[in-house]
This record gives structure tokens, C-alpha cells and sequence, in this order.
């Protein structure tokens, strides 16, 4: 059933109500054009707020919601659930010009499952998006994120205790973070401080932090990583934070010191070592933190860490690849041409992963804040707030939630269906997958036929990653066939012929209008929010910050690799070229009874067994200076500790020769790297053994990798199977394909 709450007015009295009250006020004016009047006593239609001195609700993260005729009663005990309060109302009610529907009857008491529910918004130069930010539009978002339940904010103060302010800056960092602090109490939204150790001493350290602990007005929580920034050994580590938690108290006794599990990657004992160091309980210690490069996986950390100190989880939502939750976690198997062109940062509305991601480790944590770096991941953000404070409620429901606050006007079934969508659209190759146009075809209608929606950033950022999926697409499409072209033109006209086709660049009229279209989309995005989608433009940090427009052209097919093969081909001697034309174009084909895999290329499931721990790619085709270098094949380079793949298919009484393709970085003290076949060790020792094709590596590899062949006995093989594990204990194997030939 549904309410018509057209014309409504507000009711309020005490001072925390009356604040409520224009902030409903504000959000009623923006989406009808008429701001309901406010008094003390309801009339007609009407939202009355009702600050609670009956115990209805049991603390102030928590609210009540009572529909009694036409009046709606929100009662909190102050304005953080007044907030949250009106978040809900507005989450479930429909804007039609002037007119106001409550979707339905939304009575009831609504306490959160978590109690530490938050984003981090650091001011500094890094995020694709908050540097770009005044005050105004700070309050802004605290709110917006309160409308889904967040009751955390996390701020940084200077990052290497100097200013390193940016053109875009309008503000010092650190007072910014004093205001910044002063605005989120206004609105009782807690503030945790990110606070790595820069200092040299800990003298330095703890005056430091004296003197800005005592201007910031509001400070509940302070989270210094041990590692991602930072180098200090274990016992030094949390020396210093128990020292920073007793400077912490002197001016916020209530405020708390939330170290962090990520360890520094050098010192290889230093999980180990912060475990021993906790178990000697320190008061001065509320909680510990856990996060990208994290020291022990979280079960692992609930397992070691005394019951004393509850964790607090650091989700890293606005990262694609190279972090702690790629694209298709566990897998990182994103498809090369997408990550190449969207890359680390890039618009990425991930629902229904990080529902997933949410219920393998809410088990253990008392709620997050997330790690974030500007709005590419503002849907995740709601979805994950929504979900630590209702840990059952449907992702299409918060999605809905999400159209119905942020899209008002526009049909919320379809801007969900549209959000929904972009999973789908990083789904396997581009090529095949025809959900990128549907997708895209939602986004342009809704821009069709509710024109107004053209001036909310939310709406024109999802156009844009709309957008820009559909142009990898069709480049790639557009690029394959290219490239059958050229081969099929060199077997009939030769290689200067085949390469006049490689180098057409001629596409339709469509898609040069689409890609036209991304530029202003991108210049809309900087002025609506100050999203910086390139360098020089916009003054993003790098490409790897956000910046698409650094990214969206780099190659997705080996279109360009072959350009420059093929030129380099013309340079050889006409004696040398056929043959070095043929390594180029078979550079991946094996015979029968043979067998080739590419990470970047191929699934993880036909290796027929699943990795140990979780995969991390150290993907390389979104690096700029790689465009034409290297071969698709090339891109994704597996940088675990190991390796596992069981084979079949290969010939009896043979013996064979693996190559693999590594990247180059080696060490000394990296000296343990094995190859075992079958149970077999064929190699241990230092980096990489084997025999090194200086030849083929210089045709055929990109600059910074290498070759290591090794012999395969026909007797390793057994009745034409094989399982290989390979490894390295410190290092990862960092491999990115390998070849297994007949010898």
C-alpha cells in the first residue's frame, strides 16, 4: 500500500529536532521546488520528529518509525538518528513533479547490526575527487552517507607531517581537518583520524600528535597502519601506538586507538611479532584494524588476536585491480581489454560482490570504514553501509533505495536495472557480451527522456562508465576483425600490405561520436564534482588515480604490438623476415600434444585446480608506457607465492621442454625458487635457472621480462599427465605465461 504525503509539513521542537527538521526541510525543497513549512505542531500530512525520553529506542544509532494515519513519527534519541531517520523516508518515497508517495508503511524500531559503520574521505592530493571539495560539499556527502546509516567519517591529517597541498586544494589538509572534524560533530557523525608514522623519533612523533589532537574538536577514533604506509618493526610499532593512545586520551578520553594489521612488506616476521606484542594487552589499545596487505588473512587475525580487541575491517571498495578485492575476487581474472582501459580506479558499482565480500567476513568484525579515494565508488559505499546496518537486506532493494534518493523523478526499476548492470558488463570478453550495449541503451534512455537528470553528477558518472565500456567494446570488436584482415591480406600481398590494414583508424561515425561524448562527460563530471578524469586537465594525481581519459584508448587487442613488429620486420634483411613474421603471428600456437597458457588470455579453470590462498594479478597493460610493447598475453603477471596446474594430453615416452615467461626483478636473497613436476623437483635455486632465449626473448617478450626453459623427462609424465607446482617463499613466482613442447 502507498501513502501520498504531497504537501507535507514538518514538525518540531527541541533544538536537535528543529536541526532535523531543515535538513528534511532542504531535501523536500530540492526534489519538488517547495520547501514544507515547519512549526511545532503537525498539520495535515506530516513528519513529526520526537526525541525519545522513554527508552523507545536503545541508543542513539538506532531510530523508530511510526506511521499513524497521514502523520509519519521519526524518534531518535538526537540527530544522528533524526538522520538516519529521514534517510529511510527519503529511500522510500517517490518524487512525481510536486507530488510525494511513500511506498509503503515503513513502522518499526531500526537498529544496526554493526556498531562502527564508516567511509574514509581524506582530504589529500590522491582521490579522484575530494582534493576538488569546499566545506559545502563535504557536508553534503556526511549527510548523504548518513541517509544510508554511516555513523563514521574517517579524515588524514598531513601525510609526511607537511603540507603537500595540490592546485585543486582549497584548503591546508590539517586545517581542513579541524573544520572537516567540527562539521561531522555538528551532525554527530563520529571522525577517526588515519595517522601513518612519518616522524623519526617517537619524542617527535607524540608532540605531533599533541598539538593537533588538541585543536581538533571532535576525534573518536585514530587508526596509524603498520605497513601501506609505513616500515616499523612490530614491537616499535605498538610501542608508539600505545604511546599515541594515552596522548589520544589527555584530549578525547573517549576517543580510542585502532592500530592496523597490514604489515610492512620487507619484514617478513612481523605478523608473528604484533601478535606476541598484543598478547601482552595493552589498555592504551581499544581495537585493532585490518586491510590491504594485511598480515594475516581475517580469520587467521580473529584466530591469533586476543578476544580483548575486536577488529575493525579497512574495505578497500574503490579499487578494480592490484588490491585486496579485485575485479571477480577471489579470481582477479578481470578481462585485460577492460582493465587496461578503466584500469585501478575507475567508476565501479560492484553490488553484489561486495555483498559477497561483506558476508564471508562480517563474522568477525565489529563494522568498517572503508578505504576510498573519491566517488568512482559511491554506489559501494551505500551498499556496504546498508549491509552493516541491515546484514539481510537485498541488493536490489538498497540499489532501489539508492535510485529513489539520488535519481528522484526518474523510474527507480530502471536506474536500478541500469546500476545492476555494470557487474554484468565486466562479465568474461567484451566481444561477447552484448549486456554492455542493453546497459548502455538504459543510460542514454534515462538521459532522453529525464533531461534534468544531465546536472546530477551520480547520473552523468554512470553514464560515463556506460559509456566508456561501450567504446572497449567496440574497438575491440572493431580491432579483431582488423587484424583477421591483415593476416588474411598477408598471405596474399604480403607484409607492407598486411600492415596498411594494422594502421587503419577509421572508425564510424557512432562510435567517434560516443568517444566525443566521454570528453564532455568528463569536463561535466570535473565542474558538477570536481572528478578529475585526466592529469593535465584535470589535475588527477596519475593515471592510476581515476584518470579513464589517461587509460580509455591504451591498446585491447595486439593490434599495436603487431604494428611494431611488423615495422621492425621491414628493417630485417628480406632473407630474415618471413621467418621472423612467422614467430610473431604463431607466437602462441603449439602443437598436439602440447600445451600453452596465458594468464591474461585464459581462465583460471583450465588449469584444474584451485590456488592456494588468494590470487593477486600485478596487471601491467593499464601502464601508458607499455602501449604497443607487449602482446596481450603479456599483461597479467601472476605474482603469488605459488603456482598449481594439473595437465593431460601429452604424448608417451617423450620428453619436453617448459619455457616460462618471467618478469624480471630479481634479488639475491631470492633463492629458493622450485619447479616440481609430478613430485619431481626439476629446478631449485636462485632466479629463474634454466636456459634463457635471448633470441626469443627479444623478439617476442616486452622489455623488463625474461625466458627460463627446463627439461620435462618423459619420465615425470604419467600416462600423459602432469601436475606442476612452482614457487618462490619470499618473492612470488611473477610469471605471466608458459609453453610445454615437445624436446
Amino acid at each position: 500500500m502507498k501513502f501520498d504525503f504531497t504537501g507535507l509539513s514538518i514538525a518540531a521542537v527541541t533544538e536537535e529536532e528543529k536541526k532535523a527538521a531543515e535538513i528534511l526541510k532542504d531535501e523536500i525543497n530540492t526534489r519538488t521546488g517547495h520547501a514544507p513549512a515547519v512549526s511545532e505542531k503537525a498539520e495535515g500530512k506530516a513528519v513529526v520528529f520526537k526525541t525519545d525520553n522513554e527508552g523507545e529506542v536503545p541508543h542513539k544509532d538506532s531510530y523508530k518509525l511510526s506511521l499513524c494515519g497521514e502523520t509519519l513519527y521519526i524518534i531518535a534519541k538526537g540527530i544522528r538518528g533524526f538522520i538516519f531517520g529521514i534517510g529511510y523516508f527519503l529511500r522510500k518515497t517517490e518524487y512525481k513533479n510536486e507530488k510525494i508517495t511513500l511506498i509503503k508503511d515503513i513502522s518499526g524500531l531500526y537498529v544496526p547490526d554493526k556498531r562502527i559503520r564508516g567511509h574514509q574521505l581524506g582530504y589529500r592530493t590522491t582521490p579522484n575527487t575530494y582534493d576538488a571539495w569546499t566545506y559545502d560539499d563535504y557536508v553534503r556527502y556526511y549527510k548523504d552517507i548518513m541517509f544510508f546509516g554511516c555513523n563514521m567519517c574517517e579524515h588524514i591529517p598531513y601525510e609526511k607531517a607537511v603540507s603537500n597541498r595540490n592546485h585543486l586544494m582549497k584548503y591546508d589538509e590539517e586545517e581542513f581537518l579541524i573544520e572537516a572534524s567540527r562539521l561531522a560533530d555538528e551532525l554527530d557523525l563520529e571522525v577517526s583520524i588515519w595517522f601513518p608514522n612519518c616522524e623519526d623519533t617517537l619524542e617527535e612523533a607524540v608532540e605531533r600528535r599533541r598539538e593537533l589532537f588538541k585543536k581538533i574538536p571532535r576525534i573518536n577514533a585514530v587508526f596509524p597502519p603498520g605497513g601501506d604506509p609505513g616500515d616499523l618493526e612490530a614491537e616499535e610499532f605498538v610501542r608508539r601506538a600505545i604511546a599515541f593512545g594515552k596522548v589520544l586520551k589527555e584530549f578525547h578520553p573517549n576517543a580510542g586507538m585502532w592500530p592496523s594489521a597490514q604489515k610492512p612488506k620487507k619484514i617478513l616476521s612481523w605478523g608473528d611479532d604484533f601478535i606476541e606484542e598484543m598478547e601482552k594487552l595493552p589498555d592504551e589499545i581499544e581495537g585493532i584494524v585490518t586491510g590491504p596487505n594485511r598480515a594475516f588473512p581475517l580469520h587467521e587475525l580473529r584466530r591469533l588476536l586476543p578476544t580483548k580487541y575486536p577488529i575493525r575491517l579497512y574495505t578497500d571498495i574503490t579499487h578494480n585491480v592490484r588490491c585486496e578485492y579485485p575485479v571477480h575476487y577471489p579470481y582477479d581474472d578481470w578481462h585485460y581489454s577492460l582493465t587496461s582501459c578503466l584500469s585501478r580506479e575507475s567508476v565501479n558499482p560492484r553490488p553484489a560482490e561486495y555483498e559477497m565480500i561483506h558476508r564471508l567476513t562480517r563474522g568477525y568484525i565489529v563494522g568498517s570504514v572503508s578505504y576510498s579515494e573519491g566517488v568512482n565508488d559511491d554506489l559501494n559505499k551505500m551498499v556496504w553501509s546498508n549491509l552493516d546496518f541491515f546484514p539481510n537486506v537485498s541488493i536490489r532493494e538498497t540499489i532501489e533505495d539508492y535510485a529513489r534518493l539520488f535519481f528522484p523523478g526518474a523510474p527507480a526499476d530502471l536506474v536500478t536495472e541500469g546500476l545492476l548492470g555494470f557487474e554484468h558488463n565486466w562479465m568474461g570478453d567484451p566481444v561477447n557480451n552484448p549486456g554492455i550495449e542493453a546497459t548502455l541503451k538504459i543510460w542514454q534512455g534515462l538521459a532522453s527522456d529525464y533531461p534534468k537528470l544531465m546536472d546530477n553528477w551520480r547520473f552523468v558518472m554512470h553514464l560515463f562508465r556506460a559509456e566508456c565500456d561501450a567504446i572497449v567494446r567496440r574497438r575491440r570488436i572493431f580491432e579483431l576483425n582488423l587484424i583477421d584482415d591483415a593476416l588474411y591480406v598477408l598471405n596474399k600481398e604480403g607484409l607492407e600490405a598486411a600492415l596498411k590494414v594494422l594502421e587503419e583508424t577509421e572508425f564510424d561515425d557512432e562510435y567517434k561520436s560516443l568517444r566525443e561524448h566521454i570528453e564532455v562527460l568528463a569536463e561535466k563530471l570535473f565542474n558538477l564534482i570536481g572528478m578529475q578524469l585526466d592529469v593535465a586537465r584535470y589535475g588527477a594525481n596519475s593515471w592510476e588515480r581515476g584518470a579513464t581519459l589517461e587509460t580509455i584508448d591504451l591498446p585491447v587487442t595486439d593490434r599495436e604490438w603487431l604494428i611494431g613488429r611488423f615495422k621492425h620486420a621491414l628493417t630485417l634483411p628480406e632473407s630474415e623476415r618471413d621467418g621472423f613474421v612467422h614467430r610473431v603471428i604463431n607466437r602462441n600456437k603449439v602443437g598436439p600434444e602440447e600445451f600453452y597458457y596465458s594468464f591474461a588470455e585464459h581462465g583460471f579453470d583450465m588449469l584444474g585446480v584451485r590456488q592456494e590462498g588468494e590470487v593477486y594479478i600485478n596487471f601491467q597493460g593499464d601502464r601508458p608506457e607499455n602501449r604497443g610493447k607487449m602482446p596481450m598475453s603479456m599483461l597479467k603477471v601472476f605474482d603469488n607465492l605459488t603456482f598449481r596446474c594439473k595437465l593431460g594430453g601429452f604424448a608417451e615416452n617423450t620428453d619436453y621442454k617448459l619455457r616460462i615467461t618471467f618478469k624480471s626483478d630479481k634479488h639475491p636473497i631470492f633463492n629458493r625458487h622450485y619447479i616440481i613436476a609430478n613430485g619431481v623437483e626439476i629446478y631449485k635455486g636462485p632466479q629463474f635457472g634454466g636456459e634463457r632465449d635471448e633470441k626469443f626473448d627479444e623478439e617476442l617478450l616486452a622489455p623488463g621480462f625474461e625466458t627460463a626453459t627446463y627439461l620435462l623427462p618423459a619420465s615425470v609424465f604419467k600416462n600423459g599427465t602432469l601436475e606442476l607446482e612452482f614457487g618462490e617463499p619470499l618473492m612470488g613466482v611473477m610469471m605471466c605465461e608458459f609453453w610445454i613442447t615437445k624436446a
